[in-house]
């Protein structure tokens, strides 16, 4: 059950084989050892001699091409190699990621619920974070965060729909903003909205928010107080709330088509953000 408690707004090689069709010469080319090796063997049913090398005035040419088949052989086998190298790490990471998705309701919407199982403790020392979930239209889909991501090590989650627009979640250390609030943190101790909003906007959104919030909304539910920000430009939802020993910033942002014809669907998504 939620409760809107206020609200304000403002304006302001393997082994290869080769058949060479001239002369019947079967070419063998191997890779030993990091080189590459190749005989030319002559076959002649009158003869009767399988095996027999090539004479070296008669199959210069014939080496020639043998060896340069050989090569294109190599760079053949060592080209698939890495692409299959590079299938199986990519498949890999897909495999390794833990969905967190429902399926899709009546609507066609989905609910999100952090794993328990996802790595990201943040830290030495820290306990694991509390799960959080929201909910999204079908076809919005989870982002891999890198550990390189430009946002820093704190963004946990990331989501985008080529439609609509773009979600990310901040998990921060409390401790970075206050001393003293324990293992079970509340956003009110942390400062009201105003001050919360002027300290942690700027991760959010890259730059000052100053003039920025166009209307500020606290809510409860389940007992947990949640701080709610519309900013304009750029546009964004920004969600705060506090749970154990952490701050979670949930941002819903999209460009400004987007905004105009989906702004009730990212409201939503906005609106649906709990630490469970």
């Amino acid at each position: 059950m939620g409760t809107v408690l206020y609200s304000s707004c403002s304006f302001s090689w393997r082994y290869h084989q080769q058949i060479v069709p001239s002369n019947n010469l079967l070419a063998h080319s191997s890779l030993e050892n990091g080189i590459s090796r190749a005989k030319v063997t002559a076959c002649s049913g009158e003869s009767g001699l399988v095996g027999e090398e090539v004479e070296k005035g008669s199959g210069f040419m014939k080496r020639r091409s043998v060896l340069v088949s050989g090569t294109s052989l190599i760079s053949s086998a060592i080209l698939g190699s890495a692409r299959e190298g590079l299938a199986v790490v990519k498949q890999g990471l897909l495999a390794g990621r833990i969905p967190g998705l429902s399926e899709p309701d009546e609507q066609g919407w989905r609910t999100y619920r952090r794993p328990d199982e996802k790595s990201g403790g943040h830290g030495v020392g820290w306990s694991p974070i509390i799960p959080y979930a929201f909910s999204v239209p079908q076809d919005w889909e989870e982002v891999p965060v890198s550990i390189a991501d430009l946002g820093g090590t704190e963004i946990d989650l990331r989501f985008a729909s080529s439609k609509e627009g773009r979600i990310f979640v901040i998990v921060a250390p409390v401790l970075r903003f206050a001393d003293g609030l324990g293992e079970n943190a509340k956003i009110e101790l942390i400062g009201p909205p105003e001050k919360v909003i002027d300290a942690f906007g700027p991760e959010v959104i890259g730059e000052n928010v100053e003039g920025k919030v166009l209307s500020t909304t606290v809510a409860e539910h389940s007992g947990r107080t949640y701080y709610q920000y519309e900013l304009e430009p750029p546009h964004a939802l920004i969600t705060a709330t506090a749970a154990g020993n952490r701050l979670y910033l949930f941002n819903v942002t999209a460009s400004g088509l987007q905004w105009k014809r989906h702004y009730s669907d990212l409201k939503r998504i906005s609106d649906s953000f709990r630490v469970v």
